[in-house]
C-alpha cells in the first residue's frame, strides 16, 4: 500500500481552511515545498516556511493560509492525477480553471509549474491538482 503524499498535503490544506486555521504544518518534502511556492506566487496562500524543529529530526513545512474578509482565498483544491490513475495533458489540451480564475499545477520536464507557466514554456505534463 502506497501513501499519496501530495494528496495528503492538499487534504491538510483543505482541512485547515475548513477549520479556519491561520496556518497548517505538514512533513517537509521538495514536492510539497514546490507546490507551496506556486500557491504563494499565484496568491492562494500568504507564505510558507521550512521549520526545523530541534525536538524532531525531521523538517516540517508551515503553510500560512490566506483569508480575505474572513473567507478563504482557496475555494476548492482538488487532486487530479492520483497514484491509481495518472492524468497527462499536452500543451494544446491545457484548459483554464474556472475561466482563468484558478490554476492547475503540472509536473513537467521543466519542474513544477502552473498551467500559465506551462503555456509560456510550451510544455505539457502530469496535472497534479487544480486550485481556485
Amino acid at each position: 500500500m502506497s501513501i499519496d503524499a501530495i494528496g495528503n498535503f492538499l487534504t491538510v490544506i483543505r482541512n485547515g481552511i475548513m477549520a479556519s486555521k491561520p496556518s497548517v504544518l505538514t512533513p517537509y518534502s521538495k514536492m510539497r515545498a514546490e507546490i507551496a511556492r506556486i500557491l504563494k506566487e499565484e496568491g492562494f496562500i500568504r507564505d510558507f516556511a521550512i521549520v526545523n524543529d530541534e525536538s524532531s529530526v525531521h523538517k516540517s513545512l508551515k503553510v500560512l493560509l490566506k483569508y480575505v474578509d474572513g473567507e478563504s482565498v482557496i475555494h476548492e483544491i482538488v487532486r487530479i492525477s492520483k497514484p491509481s490513475r495518472r492524468q497527462y495533458t499536452a500543451i494544446t489540451q491545457i484548459k483554464p480553471v474556472i475561466g482563468g480564475l484558478g490554476i492547475s499545477i503540472l509536473t513537467t520536464s521543466r519542474g513544477l509549474v502552473s498551467n500559465k507557466q506551462a503555456k509560456e514554456l510550451k510544455v505539457g505534463g502530469e496535472v497534479l491538482c487544480t486550485v481556485w
